[in-house]
């Protein structure tokens, strides 16, 4: 089933979704049924699977894991595809491939800058993939927000810019970069109410469970954290255990929160962490 049309048939209810990543090894491929039976037990409406730079539609982990998803677990998956590695005939393999194995969700991503694989001239933007990819291929396609701004945007006027552009081009889903001040994301949103951008845009959660992860966010996406989130981070920064505690709560009072607000849906970074995803569906079990 697209996508899409979850959300229209979802009406009165909530979406829930999970993003998760294929392993770094085919080895360790089927070491990630554990995890996606956790996952699928709490039946998630779909599961997004990232994409890295790189490799072939003929040995790609992400299509496989997302084959295995649909075939074994059936639950919906969303394979991320990112363009700027990529030529047009390279796309149009990876569609292909998918497209035969009833894969009917993408989501079409620019793809970070990588040293280790030349850029390709093809797409510059993921607008570009989805334009050239939906005058040949019937997929669903979602696109990526950033209620804080992309680093390249040039500020929130530019992103809702490019955004529509996005939309236009026929994404039908927007799924946010993380966040951890709901006020940011409710006002991302109503930017993009005001520009006639009519499709569901989803926050996307990730409950921050370690310090090493805290570091990472501030030096790789540049979120702002609210003085509250600050305290717990000062608190319980050397206790682990605490600090995984407190993550998770913090990360259950923003999505309750989201909840009681004019949202379609959650979309949680699981990092793979089963237990992660369990506790947050054990907390929302009753109001999604």
């Amino acid at each position: 089933m697209k996508v899409s049309q979850v959300y229209k048939d979802k009406k009165d209810k909530k979406v829930l979704s999970f993003e998760i990543f294929p392993p770094k090894k085919d080895s360790e491929l089927s070491n990630i049924d554990e995890t996606l039976a956790v996952l699928c037990e709490l039946e998630p409406d779909y599961i997004s699977v990232t994409f890295g730079a790189g490799g072939s539609s003929n040995c790609n982990r992400t299509i496989e894991l997302a084959k295995k998803i649909k075939h074994e677990y059936h639950v919906e998956p969303v394979v991320h595809l990112t363009s700027l590695h990529y030529n047009k005939a390279e796309i149009d393999e990876f569609a292909k491939v998918l497209s035969e194995a009833g894969l009917e969700n993408v989501l079409a991503l620019r793809g970070d800058k990588n040293p280790n694989f030349p850029e390709k001239n093809d797409f510059s933007h993921a607008s570009d993939l989805i334009a050239y990819m939906k005058e040949k291929w019937d997929f669903c396609f979602l696109g990526a927000c950033y209620p804080e701004c992309h680093p390249e945007s040039g500020g929130v006027i530019n992103e809702i810019r490019h955004l529509k552009t996005k939309v236009n081009a026929g994404a039908e889903v927007l799924l946010s970069q993380l966040f951890f001040d709901n006020d940011i994301f409710l006002r991302f949103q109503e930017y993009c109410r005001v520009a006639d951008i009519n499709v569901p845009v989803i926050p996307g959660i990730m409950p921050v469970i370690n310090a090493a992860q805290i570091k990472r966010m501030i030096t790789m996406c540049g979120v702002a954290f609210p003085a509250r989130f600050e305290k717990i981070i000062h608190r319980y920064e050397d206790n682990k255990e605490a600090l995984f505690d407190a993550g998770m709560s913090y990360a259950l009072s923003q999505i309750i929160d989201l909840l009681v607000s004019d949202i379609e849906g959650i979309h949680l970074y699981t990092m793979n962490n089963p237990l992660v995803a369990r506790r947050i569906c054990e907390g929302i079990r009753n109001i999604i």
